[in-house]
């Protein structure tokens, strides 16, 4: 039972890890940042026309390929879950009559723990150093300090929950991020396991409870995880729970020769010093694009209206935060959107808007332009962000009361 087990794993384990989109991906290393947006779904894209015709004729449902969403959890994944479901099913079959009389896999168990222990830390590379440089929870946007809490999202409110202590953030990066390392060196791959184990625990935890699109994901790093520990067991056992002395936990060989045995345990090292250049590559460049590091607006800022100037205007608050885009917020409280760009001359054009700004002062500000072919002048006063408790909270050894919404003092 053991071995058909085992058979199992490997087929299912294997093809899932050179199917899912970025497990492999990571290896392309610093060539990442060359590579065309699109490559890291590559596999994805050949396969979807199969996974497609198994989702209309097995499950009766339309799965495609949303190119341009980050989500884990589609329609097309889960279906690509049943397809490698039913091939290590089958491969595990044929696999258990063809090789029946083979008496272990102590070899091949060797190699494709190695193989698990790239995949696995590539991955925690990847998302350690996307928060120890906080780019996967950035800082809450200054729109989200005007967004009542009733519109969130769960996902929302995890990430920004996340990314309003970048302490807290960079902590839980530092986690995965050694457990990834641990993982590519032979002495230290059981404690890389053990310490990815529990991350990947409270990762899946969280992607259930916030009903963040990474389940898939996480699910199967936590699998991984439990798989190389599984040859440990006992001797974790011993030394945690019956506290009894336990032998060394060692790697199996995937040699006979010890010299070839030092030339592998180097080449899994290179590769994930490899892997980790192109992550710390990838996560400076999104730091600078898009995160803490970018380039703010001339006009940053949350900027509340206090001259209309028409009667019927309901623009309460705008907001620049983003490069390239406008957010402005109505009477009735609603956040919009508008994808804007900057004039040489400091006018800011979009569909249907065209506004010059004029600085009245350092925190004063005058739009003058038109909105819907009707002219528009708004005057607007900057708001102190230090005015919202969630900038100005600060931290505290001492607090003779609890500061929770509402308790500004």
């Amino acid at each position: 039972m053991t071995r058909v087990a085992f058979r199992f794993c490997v087929v299912y384990f294997g093809l899932f890890c050179l199917l899912f989109a970025q497990i492999v991906f990571v290896y392309a290393g610093v060539l990442t940042r060359i590579l065309p947006a699109d490559a890291v779904i590559w596999q994805l894209t050949l396969i979807e026309p199969a996974l497609t015709w198994v989702g209309q004729h097995v499950f009766g449902v339309h799965a495609v390929l949303h190119r341009d969403s980050g989500s884990g959890d589609q329609a097309v994944i889960w279906v690509m879950l049943f397809v490698i479901v039913v091939i290590a099913m089958l491969a595990t079959a044929v696999w258990s009559v063809l090789d029946r009389h083979r008496p272990d896999y102590t070899r091949l168990h060797a190699w494709f723990c190695v193989f698990l222990r790239l995949c696995l830390g590539g991955q925690l590379l990847f998302y350690g150093i996307a928060k120890v440089i906080p780019t996967q929870m950035p800082a809450p946007p200054l729109a989200a300090l005007l967004q009542p809490f009733g519109e969130l999202t769960p996902a929302s409110v995890l990430w920004l929950q996340v990314g309003t202590s970048l302490p807290y953030e960079i902590a839980l990066g530092t986690v995965e991020l050694v457990a990834g390392l641990l993982l590519f060196w032979n002495r230290t791959a059981t404690l890389g396991a053990l310490l990815a184990a529990m991350a990947m625990a409270q990762v899946f935890l969280l992607n259930l409870s916030y009903d963040v699109p990474v389940k898939i994901l996480s699910s199967h790093l936590l699998l991984l995880s439990m798989f190389l520990l599984a040859p440990q067991a006992r001797r974790l056992a011993d030394l945690l729970i019956l506290q009894r002395p336990a032998q060394a936990a060692t790697q199996p060989p995937l040699f006979a020769d010890a010299r070839r045995n030092r030339l592998a345990a180097a080449v899994v090292a290179v590769l994930g010093v490899w892997a980790l250049a192109g992550c710390l590559v990838s996560g400076v460049a999104a730091w600078r694009d898009y995160g803490g590091g970018r380039a703010k607006p001339e006009l940053y800022g949350i900027w509340e209206v206090t001259d209309p100037g028409v009667e019927d205007s309901d623009w309460r608050r705008v907001v620049f935060d983003a490069p390239g885009v406008l957010t402005y917020q109505r009477v009735d409280g609603a956040l919009r959107d508008a994808p804007i760009s900057v004039e040489p001359d400091g006018t800011i054009r979009a569909d249907g808007l065209q506004l010059r700004p004029l600085r009245q002062g350092p925190d004063r500000l005058e739009l003058d332009g038109r909105i819907a072919d009707r002219p528009l002048t708004l005057r607007l006063q900057r708001v102190d962000p230090q005015s919202f408790p969630l900038y100005s909270n600060g931290f505290r050894w001492v607090q003779d009361y609890p500061r929770f919404a509402g308790q500004i003092n």
